[in-house]
Protein backbone atom coordinates (compact mmCIF):
# COMPACT_ATOMS: atom_id res chain seq x y z
CA UNK A 1 0.00 0.00 0.00
CA UNK A 2 1.78 3.31 -0.85
CA UNK A 3 0.31 6.62 -0.24
CA UNK A 4 2.70 9.14 -1.83
CA UNK A 5 1.89 10.76 -4.67
CA UNK A 6 3.06 9.43 -7.82
CA UNK A 7 5.02 11.60 -10.08
CA UNK A 8 2.36 12.61 -12.45
CA UNK A 9 0.04 13.89 -9.43
CA UNK A 10 3.19 15.77 -7.89
CA UNK A 11 3.57 17.66 -10.76
CA UNK A 12 -0.21 18.73 -10.73
CA UNK A 13 0.27 19.95 -7.29
CA UNK A 14 3.56 21.72 -8.04
CA UNK A 15 2.16 23.29 -11.33
CA UNK A 16 -0.99 24.58 -9.62
CA UNK A 17 1.11 25.88 -6.69
CA UNK A 18 3.72 27.90 -8.91
CA UNK A 19 0.60 29.33 -10.46
CA UNK A 20 -1.49 30.28 -7.06
CA UNK A 21 1.94 32.26 -5.57
CA UNK A 22 0.65 34.60 -8.60
CA UNK A 23 -2.30 35.06 -6.30
CA UNK A 24 -1.66 36.35 -2.70
CA UNK A 25 -2.95 37.35 0.60
CA UNK A 26 -3.88 40.87 -0.73
CA UNK A 27 -5.19 39.51 -3.78
CA UNK A 28 -8.15 37.28 -1.98
CA UNK A 29 -8.63 39.93 0.63
CA UNK A 30 -9.64 42.35 -2.22
CA UNK A 31 -11.74 40.20 -3.79
CA UNK A 32 -13.39 39.34 -0.45
CA UNK A 33 -13.72 43.46 0.55
CA UNK A 34 -15.07 44.04 -2.83
CA UNK A 35 -17.42 41.61 -3.64
CA UNK A 36 -15.24 40.70 -7.17
CA UNK A 37 -15.27 37.38 -8.54
CA UNK A 38 -11.62 36.52 -8.95
CA UNK A 39 -11.97 36.48 -12.75
CA UNK A 40 -7.50 36.70 -13.22
CA UNK A 41 -7.37 33.37 -11.25
CA UNK A 42 -10.09 32.08 -13.30
CA UNK A 43 -8.21 33.14 -16.36
CA UNK A 44 -5.00 31.86 -15.51
CA UNK A 45 -6.46 28.43 -14.79
CA UNK A 46 -8.43 28.44 -18.23
CA UNK A 47 -4.85 30.08 -19.71
CA UNK A 48 -2.75 26.74 -18.33
CA UNK A 49 -5.43 23.77 -19.06
CA UNK A 50 -7.19 23.35 -15.35
CA UNK A 51 -10.36 24.13 -15.84
CA UNK A 52 -10.62 20.40 -17.80
CA UNK A 53 -8.50 18.35 -15.79
CA UNK A 54 -11.25 15.52 -15.21
CA UNK A 55 -12.96 16.53 -18.48
CA UNK A 56 -12.74 13.81 -21.42
CA UNK A 57 -9.49 14.93 -24.04
CA UNK A 58 -11.58 14.36 -26.66
CA UNK A 59 -12.97 17.96 -26.07
CA UNK A 60 -10.12 19.78 -24.44
CA UNK A 61 -9.95 18.19 -21.53
CA UNK A 62 -6.84 16.56 -19.42
CA UNK A 63 -8.56 13.08 -18.90
CA UNK A 64 -7.22 12.73 -15.45
CA UNK A 65 -9.26 10.63 -12.44
CA UNK A 66 -10.96 12.91 -8.96
CA UNK A 67 -8.05 12.09 -7.28
CA UNK A 68 -5.84 14.32 -9.55
CA UNK A 69 -8.65 16.73 -9.39
CA UNK A 70 -9.18 16.78 -5.65
CA UNK A 71 -5.05 17.44 -5.34
CA UNK A 72 -5.76 20.80 -7.72
CA UNK A 73 -8.56 21.68 -5.69
CA UNK A 74 -6.71 21.13 -2.27
CA UNK A 75 -3.60 22.98 -3.62
CA UNK A 76 -5.71 26.06 -4.53
CA UNK A 77 -7.40 26.21 -1.09
CA UNK A 78 -4.19 25.45 0.32
CA UNK A 79 -2.54 28.13 -1.24
CA UNK A 80 -4.51 31.10 0.72
CA UNK A 81 -7.75 30.93 -1.93
CA UNK A 82 -9.61 29.10 0.21
CA UNK A 83 -13.07 28.86 -0.93
CA UNK A 84 -13.10 32.08 -2.59
CA UNK A 85 -10.76 30.38 -5.11
CA UNK A 86 -11.65 26.72 -4.81
CA UNK A 87 -15.96 27.93 -5.79
CA UNK A 88 -14.40 30.11 -8.62
CA UNK A 89 -13.46 26.82 -10.93
CA UNK A 90 -15.57 23.91 -8.70
CA UNK A 91 -18.13 23.92 -10.98
CA UNK A 92 -16.19 23.13 -13.89
CA UNK A 93 -14.45 20.31 -12.23
CA UNK A 94 -17.72 18.17 -11.09
CA UNK A 95 -20.59 19.45 -12.56
CA UNK A 96 -20.88 18.86 -15.92
CA UNK A 97 -19.95 15.34 -15.49
CA UNK A 98 -23.78 13.93 -15.88
CA UNK A 99 -23.06 15.50 -20.05
CA UNK A 100 -20.00 13.84 -20.27
CA UNK A 101 -21.78 10.44 -18.65
CA UNK A 102 -25.26 10.58 -20.22
CA UNK A 103 -24.78 13.95 -22.87
CA UNK A 104 -24.66 12.60 -27.30
CA UNK A 105 -20.80 13.43 -28.77
CA UNK A 106 -22.93 16.45 -30.26
CA UNK A 107 -23.80 18.24 -26.85
CA UNK A 108 -20.61 17.70 -25.35
CA UNK A 109 -18.41 18.60 -28.43
CA UNK A 110 -20.88 21.85 -28.07
CA UNK A 111 -21.01 22.26 -23.87
CA UNK A 112 -17.45 21.39 -23.08
CA UNK A 113 -15.05 22.66 -25.11
CA UNK A 114 -16.24 26.61 -23.95
CA UNK A 115 -16.15 25.69 -20.30
CA UNK A 116 -12.99 23.83 -20.10
CA UNK A 117 -11.67 26.92 -22.42
CA UNK A 118 -12.99 29.60 -20.08
CA UNK A 119 -15.44 31.44 -22.28
CA UNK A 120 -18.16 30.38 -20.39
CA UNK A 121 -19.33 30.08 -16.57
CA UNK A 122 -21.91 27.56 -15.89
CA UNK A 123 -23.83 26.91 -12.55
CA UNK A 124 -25.79 24.01 -11.00
CA UNK A 125 -29.39 24.97 -10.20
CA UNK A 126 -30.86 22.20 -8.14
CA UNK A 127 -31.84 23.32 -4.77
CA UNK A 128 -35.31 25.31 -3.84
CA UNK A 129 -36.45 27.52 -1.45
CA UNK A 130 -39.16 25.14 0.02
CA UNK A 131 -37.62 21.51 -0.55
CA UNK A 132 -34.11 22.07 1.23
CA UNK A 133 -32.42 18.29 0.54
CA UNK A 134 -35.65 16.68 -0.42
CA UNK A 135 -34.64 17.12 -4.13
CA UNK A 136 -37.69 14.91 -5.59
CA UNK A 137 -40.01 16.91 -4.23
CA UNK A 138 -38.55 20.20 -6.33
CA UNK A 139 -41.24 22.76 -7.86
CA UNK A 140 -39.62 23.86 -10.81
CA UNK A 141 -41.28 22.90 -13.84
CA UNK A 142 -40.34 22.47 -17.39
CA UNK A 143 -43.43 22.11 -19.42
CA UNK A 144 -43.12 20.38 -22.81
CA UNK A 145 -43.83 22.88 -25.73
CA UNK A 146 -43.48 22.21 -29.17
CA UNK A 147 -40.13 21.42 -29.73
CA UNK A 148 -39.02 22.59 -26.95
CA UNK A 149 -39.84 23.17 -22.77
CA UNK A 150 -40.84 26.33 -20.84
CA UNK A 151 -38.99 26.79 -17.42
CA UNK A 152 -41.45 28.66 -14.65
CA UNK A 153 -40.13 28.15 -10.79
CA UNK A 154 -37.76 29.11 -7.92
CA UNK A 155 -34.05 27.96 -7.00
CA UNK A 156 -32.19 29.44 -4.26
CA UNK A 157 -28.69 29.33 -3.29
CA UNK A 158 -27.41 28.95 -6.22
CA UNK A 159 -23.43 29.90 -6.75
CA UNK A 160 -22.17 32.05 -9.51
CA UNK A 161 -25.64 32.65 -11.64
CA UNK A 162 -24.41 36.47 -11.55
CA UNK A 163 -21.87 36.18 -14.48
CA UNK A 164 -23.00 32.64 -15.49
CA UNK A 165 -23.76 32.15 -19.20
CA UNK A 166 -25.02 28.72 -18.74
CA UNK A 167 -27.30 27.05 -16.19
CA UNK A 168 -27.44 23.25 -15.52
CA UNK A 169 -30.56 22.89 -14.24
CA UNK A 170 -33.05 20.31 -12.50
CA UNK A 171 -37.02 20.50 -13.07
CA UNK A 172 -39.99 18.49 -12.99
CA UNK A 173 -41.14 17.50 -16.13
CA UNK A 174 -44.07 15.08 -15.12
CA UNK A 175 -45.64 16.10 -12.01
CA UNK A 176 -45.09 13.51 -9.00
CA UNK A 177 -48.33 12.68 -8.70
CA UNK A 178 -48.74 11.22 -11.89
CA UNK A 179 -44.96 9.25 -11.22
CA UNK A 180 -44.53 5.86 -10.14
CA UNK A 181 -41.76 6.75 -7.45
CA UNK A 182 -41.06 10.57 -6.58
CA UNK A 183 -37.60 10.81 -8.46
CA UNK A 184 -39.11 10.13 -11.55
CA UNK A 185 -40.48 12.98 -13.60
CA UNK A 186 -37.07 14.99 -13.37
CA UNK A 187 -35.35 16.03 -16.19
CA UNK A 188 -31.41 17.75 -16.44
CA UNK A 189 -31.17 20.51 -18.81
CA UNK A 190 -28.01 22.87 -19.84
CA UNK A 191 -28.66 25.41 -21.56
CA UNK A 192 -28.15 29.25 -22.05
CA UNK A 193 -28.88 31.15 -18.68
CA UNK A 194 -31.69 33.80 -20.66
CA UNK A 195 -31.63 36.54 -18.22
CA UNK A 196 -34.84 38.52 -19.94
CA UNK A 197 -36.71 35.11 -18.29
CA UNK A 198 -34.62 34.79 -15.72
CA UNK A 199 -34.30 37.21 -11.98
CA UNK A 200 -30.93 36.62 -10.68
CA UNK A 201 -30.98 38.08 -7.05
CA UNK A 202 -28.70 37.69 -4.54
CA UNK A 203 -28.11 36.63 -1.55
CA UNK A 204 -26.25 38.47 1.17
CA UNK A 205 -24.42 36.25 3.16
CA UNK A 206 -21.73 35.29 5.17
CA UNK A 207 -18.54 34.17 3.83
CA UNK A 208 -17.41 33.81 0.64
CA UNK A 209 -18.33 37.28 -0.68
CA UNK A 210 -16.21 37.03 -4.13
CA UNK A 211 -18.49 33.85 -5.42
CA UNK A 212 -21.81 35.15 -5.38
CA UNK A 213 -24.84 32.91 -4.18
CA UNK A 214 -28.31 33.72 -5.18
CA UNK A 215 -31.98 33.42 -5.70
CA UNK A 216 -33.26 32.13 -9.41
CA UNK A 217 -36.88 33.42 -10.57
CA UNK A 218 -37.67 31.85 -13.98
CA UNK A 219 -40.48 33.06 -15.54
CA UNK A 220 -40.71 31.09 -19.09
CA UNK A 221 -37.76 30.38 -19.92
CA UNK A 222 -37.42 28.81 -22.99
CA UNK A 223 -35.01 25.58 -23.53
CA UNK A 224 -34.41 23.69 -26.98
CA UNK A 225 -35.02 19.72 -26.65
CA UNK A 226 -31.04 19.27 -27.61
CA UNK A 227 -30.44 21.18 -24.56
CA UNK A 228 -32.12 18.32 -22.77
CA UNK A 229 -29.31 15.62 -20.81
CA UNK A 230 -30.61 12.14 -21.69
CA UNK A 231 -34.24 11.11 -21.54
CA UNK A 232 -36.93 12.78 -20.21
CA UNK A 233 -37.82 12.43 -16.48
CA UNK A 234 -34.32 10.95 -15.45
CA UNK A 235 -32.78 13.48 -14.42
CA UNK A 236 -32.30 12.93 -10.73
CA UNK A 237 -30.40 9.85 -11.76
CA UNK A 238 -28.27 11.76 -13.81
CA UNK A 239 -27.65 14.17 -11.04
CA UNK A 240 -26.27 11.31 -8.79
CA UNK A 241 -23.62 10.84 -10.95
CA UNK A 242 -21.78 14.09 -9.99
CA UNK A 243 -22.74 13.74 -5.93
CA UNK A 244 -19.69 11.36 -4.87
CA UNK A 245 -17.10 13.01 -6.74
CA UNK A 246 -18.41 16.80 -5.53
CA UNK A 247 -18.55 15.18 -1.72
CA UNK A 248 -14.69 14.40 -2.93
CA UNK A 249 -13.40 17.74 -3.63
CA UNK A 250 -15.55 19.50 -1.28
CA UNK A 251 -13.50 17.41 1.20
CA UNK A 252 -10.42 18.38 -0.33
CA UNK A 253 -10.67 21.59 -0.50
CA UNK A 254 -11.85 21.44 3.14
CA UNK A 255 -8.57 20.13 4.06
CA UNK A 256 -6.29 22.39 2.09
CA UNK A 257 -8.07 25.35 3.71
CA UNK A 258 -7.75 23.96 7.61
CA UNK A 259 -4.10 23.07 6.67
CA UNK A 260 -3.93 26.71 5.34
CA UNK A 261 -4.99 28.37 8.80
CA UNK A 262 -2.82 25.86 10.75
CA UNK A 263 0.26 26.89 9.15
CA UNK A 264 -0.74 30.03 9.83
CA UNK A 265 -1.52 29.94 13.14
CA UNK A 266 1.67 28.13 13.65
CA UNK A 267 3.82 31.16 12.27
CA UNK A 268 2.13 33.44 13.81
CA UNK A 269 2.29 31.41 17.32
CA UNK A 270 6.23 31.35 16.80
CA UNK A 271 6.99 34.76 16.15
CA UNK A 272 4.14 36.00 18.84
CA UNK A 273 6.21 37.26 22.03
CA UNK A 274 3.75 37.54 25.44
CA UNK A 275 5.22 37.35 28.37
CA UNK A 276 8.94 37.11 27.25
CA UNK A 277 8.40 33.87 25.13
CA UNK A 278 6.80 32.50 22.20
CA UNK A 279 2.73 31.99 22.32
CA UNK A 280 3.58 28.57 20.45
CA UNK A 281 5.84 27.63 23.49
CA UNK A 282 2.81 27.34 25.35
CA UNK A 283 0.97 23.93 25.43
CA UNK A 284 -2.40 24.99 25.22
CA UNK A 285 -1.27 26.77 22.03
CA UNK A 286 0.47 23.82 21.01
CA UNK A 287 -1.77 20.91 21.69
CA UNK A 288 -4.87 22.16 19.76
CA UNK A 289 -2.90 23.08 16.99
CA UNK A 290 -1.76 19.75 16.97
CA UNK A 291 -4.51 17.95 16.91
CA UNK A 292 -5.82 20.23 14.04
CA UNK A 293 -2.85 18.62 12.31
CA UNK A 294 -3.89 15.02 13.18
CA UNK A 295 -7.95 15.71 12.29
CA UNK A 296 -6.95 17.44 8.82
CA UNK A 297 -4.36 14.11 7.89
CA UNK A 298 -6.88 11.51 9.02
CA UNK A 299 -9.94 13.16 6.88
CA UNK A 300 -7.67 13.47 4.15
CA UNK A 301 -6.94 9.50 4.00
CA UNK A 302 -10.61 8.92 3.44
CA UNK A 303 -10.78 11.56 1.01
CA UNK A 304 -7.78 9.86 -0.34
CA UNK A 305 -9.70 6.32 -0.15
CA UNK A 306 -12.56 7.43 -1.48
CA UNK A 307 -10.97 9.49 -4.69
CA UNK A 308 -9.19 6.42 -5.46
CA UNK A 309 -12.40 3.95 -5.71
CA UNK A 310 -14.36 6.46 -7.48
CA UNK A 311 -11.27 6.13 -9.99
CA UNK A 312 -11.13 2.77 -9.90
CA UNK A 313 -15.17 2.30 -10.71
CA UNK A 314 -15.72 1.18 -7.39
CA UNK A 315 -18.59 2.11 -4.45
CA UNK A 316 -17.58 4.83 -2.65
CA UNK A 317 -20.49 6.85 -1.25
CA UNK A 318 -19.92 5.89 2.49
CA UNK A 319 -16.62 6.71 1.95
CA UNK A 320 -16.91 9.94 -0.05
CA UNK A 321 -19.76 11.04 2.79
CA UNK A 322 -17.29 10.11 5.17
CA UNK A 323 -14.64 12.44 3.84
CA UNK A 324 -16.84 15.70 3.13
CA UNK A 325 -18.34 15.07 7.08
CA UNK A 326 -14.71 14.27 8.99
CA UNK A 327 -13.04 17.06 6.60
CA UNK A 328 -16.08 19.40 7.27
CA UNK A 329 -15.04 19.19 10.99
CA UNK A 330 -11.36 19.20 11.12
CA UNK A 331 -11.65 22.10 8.86
CA UNK A 332 -13.77 24.19 11.08
CA UNK A 333 -11.67 23.52 13.98
CA UNK A 334 -8.52 24.19 12.63
CA UNK A 335 -10.16 27.86 11.40
CA UNK A 336 -11.65 28.68 14.66
CA UNK A 337 -8.24 27.69 16.59
CA UNK A 338 -6.12 30.25 14.08
CA UNK A 339 -8.65 32.77 15.11
CA UNK A 340 -8.00 31.58 18.81
CA UNK A 341 -4.19 31.52 18.54
CA UNK A 342 -3.92 34.92 16.54
CA UNK A 343 -6.23 36.43 19.76
CA UNK A 344 -7.35 40.13 19.40
CA UNK A 345 -6.05 39.87 15.88
CA UNK A 346 -7.04 37.15 14.52
CA UNK A 347 -10.37 38.79 14.39
CA UNK A 348 -9.01 41.58 11.93
CA UNK A 349 -9.49 41.14 8.43
CA UNK A 350 -6.06 41.72 7.82
CA UNK A 351 -5.15 38.68 9.67
CA UNK A 352 -7.05 36.68 6.96
CA UNK A 353 -8.02 34.06 9.46
CA UNK A 354 -11.65 35.56 10.47
CA UNK A 355 -12.14 34.81 6.51
CA UNK A 356 -10.86 31.04 6.76
CA UNK A 357 -13.33 30.29 9.52
CA UNK A 358 -16.20 32.45 7.53
CA UNK A 359 -15.51 30.11 4.35
CA UNK A 360 -14.86 26.94 6.61
CA UNK A 361 -18.75 26.77 7.17
CA UNK A 362 -19.40 26.66 3.58
CA UNK A 363 -18.16 22.71 3.70
CA UNK A 364 -20.12 21.73 6.13
CA UNK A 365 -23.55 23.11 5.59
CA UNK A 366 -23.41 22.25 2.14
CA UNK A 367 -23.84 19.81 -0.35
CA UNK A 368 -25.47 18.18 2.13
CA UNK A 369 -25.72 18.62 6.12
CA UNK A 370 -23.52 16.44 8.95
CA UNK A 371 -26.72 15.01 9.75
CA UNK A 372 -27.74 13.67 6.91
CA UNK A 373 -24.34 12.04 6.57
CA UNK A 374 -24.86 10.56 9.68
CA UNK A 375 -28.14 9.38 8.82
CA UNK A 376 -26.11 7.80 5.36
CA UNK A 377 -24.02 5.98 7.75
CA UNK A 378 -26.40 4.62 9.93
CA UNK A 379 -28.64 3.26 7.30
CA UNK A 380 -25.85 2.06 4.66
CA UNK A 381 -23.02 0.99 6.89
CA UNK A 382 -24.48 -0.16 10.15
CA UNK A 383 -27.78 -1.36 8.82
CA UNK A 384 -30.27 0.73 11.06
CA UNK A 385 -33.86 1.72 10.59
CA UNK A 386 -34.12 4.92 8.64
CA UNK A 387 -34.92 7.89 10.63
CA UNK A 388 -36.83 10.13 7.92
Amino acid sequence: MNFEQSADQQRIHDAVSRLCTKFGDDYWLACDREHAFPVDFHQALAADGWLGVAMPETFGGAGLGIAEAAIMMQTIAESGAGFTGASAVHMNIFGLNPVVVFGTDAQKKRMLPPLIAGTERACFAVTEPNTGLNTTAIKTKADKQGNGYVVSGQKVCISAAKLAEKVLLLARTTPIEQCEKPQHGLSLFYTDLDRSTVEVREIDKMGRHAVDSNQLFFDGMRIPEEDRIGEEGRGFEYILHGLNPERILIAAELVGLGRCAVKRAANYASERIVFDRPIGQNQGVQHPLAANWMELEAANLMGNKAAWLYDNGQPCGSEANSAKYLAGEACFDACQQAVMTHGGYGYAKEYHVERYLRESLIGRIAPVSPQLILCYIAERVLGLPKSY
